[in-house]
């Protein structure tokens, strides 16, 4: 037997396979970057910074990970790639070492009613096949315990053909049990209508009882047709109707009647209502319909399974008297203890699957969470982190994984937990690209990338790339703004009154008094789950005059833009068509004054079937999306294509002053330039814009509005560190005019600048749900009674 020994001392040559260290990016001009190039470290954090819009997520979303998702949809067959979403090659000249990445983003959840965090990981189907297996009594299985799934029962002949001979007939039953309450079809809430929003009883309908949008009395399709039906009386008012009448006015089933000779058909006002509004999208609906909508239509829990979905035999089988509902009700961290003082041989693979689900859930902060919450309503940053744990355990190495912000939503104290998470993934040998405006979560990169150095077309180019210390040190707006600490307020405003709340049990509200200060800036804080958005958004009073500024996404289509949502369109089109004596319908590419090719696109969008469609600028109208003869008027020396590529602050200027004066159209652009969107234009798609810059589109639509208290929900969302400070000084203006300015935070910069702070916990879920601390930010401070209290106190230096 002989021994090969080495007699070389020198290390080999690395091999090949090993020189791959790096994703490299080339001449990328996606949206507004500007032929930027870079080397990203693999295996390695990486964290892209810069001011909002400065070209983060076109370089890491709309170039990187769209690239990488495009060239794996490449790899199944075109049967295949036929059902799933087309993506076209982003415009980068190079782009080499990518790997697999997997993108954890911040689009919401589908707000489906049957979908809930249960459905949305692995963890309710677990659930299902362990209540299939131990539940007492046996009722069937897993699909016996699935509000998706109907109880279904079938009989009838068959034919079974064999061999040469005839078919013959075979009476078959089939029966699958499923496990949704029929009442509500496993949506948990049943609608009802409100009949005093439908009609006015002490009138007559030819008085004009209904008060349904579009009921008016002269009209001869909708009131003429109950008039004159003979099933009721019009001159008689509803409350003296007979059971007969009324029946008849609100339930009758569709009737063939003849009014004025013509054949007509007869339908009680509730299926009409049901059939005109309820059956459509809200969103699709005009404003004053749904308002009608809201106003009329009730959800209330369903009185047959009390809102859990289910239907009676999933609820009556039980595992140690717990049944499935009552585990999907618990708090994630209560079932995960159920869970693991289970000891069943027969299912311990499930369990110990099922248990690492639900781990995760709490190792993530998502403990307070149960599974039965509607997807629906998780805001960005808990949909984000309920996506990120089916990728905690997972054995997959050398991908790339591309995060969204995701401290976004996060107590200061939740935010170090997250880090940990990045660096594990780091660790396993991943290459993890993380978009991030917190200096908590910068401070762990690798490798920074920092963009800008304005927004927009003032953006696109990378202003700095190396380490977190050589940015400090760069002089670019991140660097100079990284160590940037609010302080607290030497004197704090006086409130001129108090939103009083009293007895809120909203979601896991423990019985909270408060008295929320007017006239000042009141922020509500506390650890993520520990009840704010209940406090504010479930239990004060309706009719408050406030204007809520939410975290909902702006609805529009790749036809709608910052001039359309904020109504700006409306007053430059009147002065366009004044100027010129046409008609303001010929200033709307979506009207009149369409280019005929593209539709008032400005691209031809062709449609190749299985493959990747493609989009095409429009060559009749270069673009502009109008039709060559209306660009020929001019207001102020501009015709309506160049205005809308003007950016806010030139708009704000040209309709400001001089011939092309129009205070309307102004004072929309003043606001927008308020909140920091100076950099937009007017024209640029709202499918193109990020977060952070679709909450300021919304707080400056919202200005307007006759209201003395502002909701604004985690407004630094997306804002850079340069662009908080300018967010104070709006809230500052605010107050300052008058209004009473309420804002939910985790930031440390908004809460040291509050005048008050109201602060929730101690805990999440029922854990939290009472007030800890409520003050001045520097009593807070002082005290360092609360979580809040202890990291404010560090951020100020105190």
């Amino acid at each position: 037997m002989s021994i090969a020994t080495s007699t070389e001392t020198q290390s080999p040559a690395p091999h090949v396979a090993d020189s791959h260290d790096l994703i490299r990016v080339h001449g990328a001009r996606v949206n507004n970057l500007k032929d930027v190039s870079v080397e990203l470290p693999k295996r390695r954090l990486t964290v892209f910074t810069g001011v909002s819009g400065s070209g983060k997520s076109s370089l890491v979303f709309g170039t990187i990970a769209a690239e990488s998702q495009r060239l794996i949809n490449e790899t199944y067959s075109a049967f295949v790639q036929g059902f799933m979403p087309t993506l076209a090659r982003p415009e980068v000249d190079v782009l080499d070492g990518l790997t697999t990445a997997i993108i954890v983003d911040q689009q919401r959840m589908g707000a489906d009613p049957r979908s809930t965090v249960g459905t949305a990981t692995d963890a309710n189907a677990m659930l299902r096949i362990l209540f299939s297996r131990l539940g007492q009594p046996h009722v069937g299985s897993p699909n016996a315990f699935s509000f998706n799934v109907p109880t279904v029962r079938a009989s009838g002949a068959i034919t079974v053909e064999r061999g040469a001979s005839a078919g013959k007939a075979v009476k078959q039953t089939f029966t699958r049990t499923g496990g949704m309450c029929t009442r509500c079809e496993g949506r948990g809430k049943v609608t009802d209508i409100d009949l005093t929003q439908l009609y006015d009883d002490s009138k007559s309908i030819a008085e004009g009882a209904i008060t349904v949008p579009g009921y008016k009395v002269d009209s001869f399709w909708t009131v003429k047709i109950f008039a004159e039906s003979g099933f009721i009386d019009p001159d008689k008012p509803i409350h003296k109707f007979t059971k007969q009448e009324l029946h008849d006015f609100l339930y009758k089933e569709p009737t063939k009647v003849k009014v004025d000779g013509i054949n007509l058909t007869y339908e009680g006002l509730i299926p009409k209502v049901q059939k005109s509004f309820l059956s459509k999208d809200p969103d699709a609906l005009q404003p004053h319909i749904r308002a009608f909508v809201d106003r009329a239509v009730t959800f209330a829990s369903c009185p047959e399974c009390g809102g859990t979905r289910l239907s009676e035999a999933a609820r009556s089988s039980r595992i140690g008297g717990i049944n499935i509902a009552d585990a999907c009700a618990m708090q994630i961290s209560d079932l995960a203890e159920w869970v693991r003082g289970l000891d069943e041989p027969s299912v311990a693979p499930l369990l110990a699957a099922l248990l690492q689900s639900l781990d995760s859930f709490v190792e993530i902060g998502l403990g307070y969470l149960s599974l039965e919450r509607p997807a629906g309503t998780l805001s960005g940053g808990e949909a984000q982190r309920v996506k990120m744990i089916r990728h905690l355990g997972s054995s997959l190495t050398d991908t790339t994984y591309v995060f969204d912000e995701p401290t976004i939503g996060l107590h200061p104290h939740d935010i170090q937990r997250m880090n940990d998470l990045l660096l594990r993934l780091r660790d396993k040998g991943n290459t993890v690209l993380v978009v991030e405006h917190k200096p908590e979560a910068i401070a762990i990169a690798d490798h920074v990338v920092d963009l800008g150095p304005g927004a927009g077309t003032g953006g696109g180019t990378v202003c700095f790339e190396g380490t977190v210390e050589g940015l400090r040190a760069s002089g670019t707006i991140t660097g100079r703004h990284l160590d940037d600490r609010a302080t607290l307020k030497k004197t704090v405003r006086t409130s001129t009154g108090a939103l009083e709340i009293r007895g809120a049990t909203a979601n896991n509200l423990q019985d909270v008094d408060v008295d929320i200060p007017l006239g000042v800036l009141c922020v509500i804080t506390g650890v993520a789950g520990s009840g704010k958005s209940s406090l504010v958004h479930g239990s004060i009073p309706a009719g408050a005059g406030v204007v809520s500024i939410d975290q909902s996404a702006i609805r529009g289509s790749r036809r709608s833009n910052p001039a359309t949502y904020t109504g700006l369109l409306d007053p430059i089109r009147k002065a366009f068509a004044k100027a010129n004596g046409v008609k303001p319908a010929l200033f709307s590419a979506n009207s009149e004054g369409a280019c005929p090719n593209c539709n008032g696109a400005g691209v031809i969008y062709t449609d190749l079937g299985i493959m990747a469609s493609v989009a095409t600028t429009c060559e009749e109208c270069e673009g502009k999306r109008f039709e060559a003869s209306v660009l020929e008027y001019h207001f102020g020396g501009r015709d309506i294509s160049e205005v809308l590529a003007m950016s806010v602050t030139e708009a704000e200027a040209f309709f400001g002053a001089g011939e092309a004066r129009t205070p309307a159209a102004h004072a929309i652009l003043h606001r927008l330039a308020d909140v920091g969107l100076g950099y937009l234009s007017l024209g640029q798609p709202l499918t193109t814009l990020s977060g952070g810059e679709r909450q300021r589109l919304k707080l400056a639509t919202h200005m307007a509005e006759k209201g003395g208290v502002y909701i604004l929900d985690e407004p630094t969302t997306g804002l850079h560190l340069a662009d908080v400070e300018q967010l104070l000084g709006l809230l500052d203006r605010l107050v300052d005019s008058g209004k009473s300015v309420i804002v939910i935070e985790h930031h440390q910069a908004v809460m040291a600048h509050a005048d008050w702070i109201i602060d929730l916990g101690p805990g999440a879920g029922h854990d939290g749900g009472r007030i800890v601390f409520e003050g001045a930010p520097a009593d807070l401070v002082a005290a360092r009674s609360t979580l809040t209290g202890e990291h404010l106190a560090a951020y100020v230096g105190a």
